[in-house]
């Protein structure tokens, strides 16, 4: 009985010392396992004289008792540390400003893009687009430009190679190829707006690069004269640029249309006063555009002599870039958040 004395004195401290759940099973199983002096003395009981055992059991027993109160309120006092050490880990401070994730938006090219197609759509017009890996047909020759014209030179040019030397590929120079496949496909009247990308073989300075984006407009039906045109390139400064706006057409050359004509734009900064914007001039080049040439309604299968139409064409960047104020093509390009997201 020494022993189990032994046991009942040292249990407090045994289990009092131990700082873990885990530990504490390993502490019980020595008090009161299946090896402990307890279970030992349990199973001699039988050994002992009859007279003996009840008072040897009792104290068996009550002992035992003892161990598992001691044991289990150490349990308790351990779970309850275990479990606000837990909550402090794991806390969350609700008066920290929380991490907002910035949501993605429209590059400016591309609001730009659609916000110009849009106003073309509400006249009536369609939305038309097309291959960037083009013909040197749809191009260059259903557009009315000749082989010997500078801008079918390499220099100016990016031509793909697949192998075939009589098959003449190459990156579209502009979306004007888009208009002649679509009179192709359809008979007049025709109204269509063509946004896309376009390249071509420029060196990247403050307004060129060899990737840029066009919007370019299309219309063919009979009796379309360049009063025609007039009237809706102002519609179209006025929509974009604000009420107010004035322009002017000063006579210019492309191998597609004739008459041709660049557009300009009074300035909507300085009202025409002249400033930093429009370079003191009080207008702004916008566009190029002219009636459609003869030969392109003949290189489509349309008869010159029964219909007539316009065309135009602009720059997307520079219509950005013109009425936001930035100074360099290369910030539409350097995905930069700090310059983007003035824009949303």
């Amino acid at each position: 009985m020494d022993e189990l004395e032994q046991v009942a004195d040292d249990a407090p401290g045994l289990v009092g010392a131990v700082n873990s759940l885990e530990g504490l099973k390993g502490v019980e199983t020595e008090l009161i396992g299946k090896n402990s002096v307890i279970s030992r003395m349990r199973r001699g009981l039988s050994a002992l004289d009859p007279d003996d055992r009840p008072t040897a059991g009792a104290r068996i027993n009550e002992v035992f008792t003892g161990v598992q109160v001691v044991i289990a309120d150490r349990r308790r006092a351990l779970e309850i540390a275990e479990e606000n050490t837990l909550l402090v880990s794991d806390r969350v401070d609700v008066t920290v400003p929380n991490h907002r994730v910035t949501l993605g938006t429209e590059h400016l090219l591309t609001t730009v893009m659609d916000e110009v197609s849009d106003i073309f759509v509400s006249l009536g017009y369609r939305v038309a687009t097309g291959p960037e890996v083009e013909t040197a047909w749809y191009n260059f020759d259903a557009l009315n430009t000749p082989s010997t014209h500078p801008a079918r030179a390499e220099s100016d040019t990016l031509y793909v190679d697949f192998g075939d030397p009589s098959d003449e590929m190459l990156l579209r120079t502009h979306t004007s190829p888009v208009q002649a496949r679509y009179m192709q496909d359809h008979v007049p009247p025709v109204h269509v707006v063509v946004p896309g990308r376009v390249f071509r073989a420029d060196s990247l300075d403050a307004t060129h690069s060899p990737v840029f984006h066009q919007v370019e407009g299309l219309v063919v039906d009979t009796d379309i004269t360049f009063a025609d045109l007039k009237g809706t390139l102002e519609y179209f400064a006025k929509a974009f640029f604000g009420d107010g706006r004035v322009i002017k057409l000063i006579p210019h050359f492309f191998p597609f249309t004739e008459p041709s004509a660049e557009m300009h734009v009074s300035c909507f900064a300085c009202d025409g006063s002249g400033c930093r914007v429009c370079s003191n001039s009080g207008w702004i080049e916008l566009m190029g555009c002219g009636m459609v040439d003869p030969n392109v309604f003949e290189a489509v299968g349309y008869d010159p002599s029964a219909v007539s139409g316009f065309a135009f064409g602009m720059g997307v960047e520079r219509l950005a870039m013109v009425r936001h104020g930035i100074t360099h093509i290369k910030h539409f390009f350097e995905n930069d958040l700090r310059v983007l997201g003035q824009f949303v």
